[in-house]
């Protein structure tokens, strides 16, 4: 009736739920009860699957524009449904409700199916666990490696991309706004040119071919081959892409590790000064918050099992810049510079050794060519928390590397300042990275002259807390 909004009726009928399934209506008038998983146990009792439900609908598609039969799937979970603080805080009407979006997923309908597979609101809870576990918000043009098939069969399609979905707006609701990101599965090559170029520029190329997606990047998990090898000259338009532009990937989580050897460690009185070699110890909660605000936004790359379980120990994220600028700046838009203001005392070090496990390491290159060479910064975060290494240009802002002592230690955050042509010279001297067939690790780099010593290293040395 008229007064359905007021009463005992929000109680029966959460509104932040009412809101989302207001716009599954709008889309879907035929489909008032679509199939829905539903998380047995919920996640605010205790449950693992953070997402309270996922419906599943069937979408003709649009034959004129190319758009094929499939199914849409929409979470209910990642926004506050309830407004009563059991999962999400409630922090008002006029902010994003809960994480501020839901996720959808289109998969191509193979003929003769008449239900929908179940399995993407398994990869939609694995999604949303590694949010709520991370806090880590998505945004358009973020990426996920998730190094799997997504479906768990032999597909290529193995890595997400993530776009706004093409046909649901945002839906204002009494807990805030929450907005529709849709997941876009892709294969290794064109997740790693999101990585070297960026996820919007990659997302426009799949629009443009049929197969990998079209106009409304629908998934097929059938599709045997990348866009490069559908249209060779798409790589062009990609490789352009980088030069001019470089990354706009600013970090990511890995396996990583780095030791002073300015000074034997059992001179080390000072507590405050750390050799990650000798004395791990945890990031405090103030360095994290430092190193979240650098590393604000995208996602994790890390080897399986992608999602580490729940557990407030591990804060991985992963970044993108949002608009970059020649003139990079380790301050966020939102907070103050990275450096809290009161002062903190900055080790200078004479010489350093850096640790990465061979994926990490790939993805030197990419810090250096992507994003040192066009004036940014590039951080790597420990996936277990207790360092973090950021690459810095000349030209970035507010980091506490300098010219004069280019190596400097916060607590267990390395800065390193790299000038053009030492980064020009690393780059040839790394060249071999790029050929991972060729690799035996360990594998040692280093420029005595600089003090500067890089080791590639089995993944089993991370996996020990103590290195």
């Amino acid at each position: 009736g008229s007064g359905s909004g007021s009463g005992s009726f929000p109680s029966l009928f959460p509104p932040g739920l009412h809101g989302i399934y207001g716009e599954c209506r709008r889309l879907y008038p035929d489909q008032p009860n679509p199939l829905q998983v539903t998380a047995i146990l919920k996640y605010w009792l205790g449950g693992p699957d953070p997402l309270d439900y996922v419906s599943m609908y069937r979408n003709l598609g649009n034959p004129a524009l190319n758009v094929p039969e499939h199914w849409h799937y929409v979470s209910f979970g990642l926004s506050d449904l309830y407004g009563d603080n059991r999962v999400h805080e409630f922090t008002g009407t006029d902010g994003p409700s809960g994480f501020g979006f839901e996720l959808t997923f289109r998969l191509k309908r193979e003929t003769g199916e008449s239900a929908p597979p179940t399995w993407p609101a398994e990869l939609m809870q694995g999604l949303a666990r590694y949010v709520f576990q991370s806090e880590n918000t998505f945004c358009s043009g973020d990426h996920v490696s998730w190094h799997s098939p997504l479906d768990n069969s032999e597909s290529r399609i193995q890595h997400m991309l993530l776009t706004e979905d093409p046909q649901m707006q945002p839906v204002q609701t009494p807990f805030g706004v929450v907005t529709f990101l849709q997941i876009v599965g892709v294969c290794t090559e064109e997740l790693h040119a999101a990585q070297q170029w960026n996820g919007q520029g990659i997302l426009e190329l799949l629009r443009t071919v049929p197969v990998a997606g079209g106009p409304w990047l629908i998934t097929d998990m059938r599709r045997g081959e990348t866009i490069f090898e559908i249209d060779p000259h798409l790589q062009e338009r990609v490789d352009k892409g980088i030069e001019t532009d470089g990354s706009n990937l600013s970090g990511v989580s890995a396996k990583c590790a780095w030791d002073d050897l300015s000074r034997p460690p059992e001179d080390d009185e000072d507590s405050r000064s750390i050799c990650i070699g000798t004395q791990p110890r945890r990031l405090s909660g103030k360095d994290t918050e430092q190193i979240r605000e650098t590393l604000r936004r995208g996602l994790e790359i890390n080897s399986k099992p992608v999602l580490p379980p729940i557990n407030a120990q591990r804060q991985n994220g992963l970044n993108l810049d949002r608009a970059p600028s020649r003139k990079d700046s380790l301050e966020s838009e939102s907070s103050a510079a990275i450096i809290p203001h009161e002062l903190i005392r900055t080790r200078q070090l004479e010489s350093v050794h850096l640790k990465f496990n061979q994926e990490s390491g790939a993805l030197i290159p990419l810090c250096l060519r992507g994003r040192l060479l066009h004036g940014r910064h590039f951080t790597y975060k420990s996936i277990t928390g207790d360092t973090a290494i950021t690459f810095v240009s000349t030209g970035v802002e507010g980091a506490f590397a300098t010219e004069e002592h280019p190596y400097a230690a916060h607590g267990p955050w390395l800065q390193i300042l790299l000038t053009e042509e030492f980064v020009e010279r690393m780059l040839e001297d790394l060249e071999d990275l790029n050929s991972p067939e060729e690799f035996k690790l360990p594998k040692e780099y280093s420029w005595p002259e600089k003090k500067l010593k890089v080791s590639i290293l089995p993944d089993a040395v991370f996996d020990n807390p103590l290195h």
